[in-house]
């Protein structure tokens, strides 16, 4: 059987989108700035991304990643952690190349905003799930 909620459409135009965002084609809008609408078009297509990943994920429509959605928070937490070190490191990484050339302008502080919470959700379901506020064994 097939899944249910598709996912490509989203992926497709979030790709779309954030291409878009790495060259200067943009309408001026009502702000009257290029720049800003070539961010705002970059900030669509990754939130575009977002929902793609989550339907891929968990073949269901939504937002946010609870942990009854997880099919194994006890050991994936860790690689979720370090999912969210990884770009923090490669934007980093980033940063002393000096590839702001190729970058948009915010694109380090977006990825990082990104990154960090990724980081934070990742500890926060090692914390409920085999950390300090996981149920003990008497409360089971």
């Amino acid at each position: 059987m097939g899944r249910i909620h598709e996912w490509r459409g989203f992926a497709f135009i979030g790709v779309v989108l954030v291409a878009q965002a790495f060259v200067d084609f943009a309408p001026a809008g009502p702000w009257d700035s290029r720049s800003f609408s070539r961010g705002m078009i970059g900030l669509v297509g990754l939130a575009c991304l977002y929902l793609a990943w989550f339907r891929f994920t968990f073949d269901q429509k939504g937002v946010a990643p609870t942990i009854n959605l997880w099919s194994n928070p006890k050991e994936t937490w860790l690689n979720v952690v370090l999912v969210g070190l990884g770009l923090l490191m490669a934007i980093k990484i980033a940063v002393w190349q000096q590839w702001s050339d190729v970058l948009p302008e915010p694109a380090t502080m977006i990825l990082a905003v990104i990154g960090l919470l990724i980081v934070l959700n990742g500890l926060y379901v090692g914390i409920i799930t085999v950390g300090v506020l996981a149920p003990s064994s008497e409360e089971e």
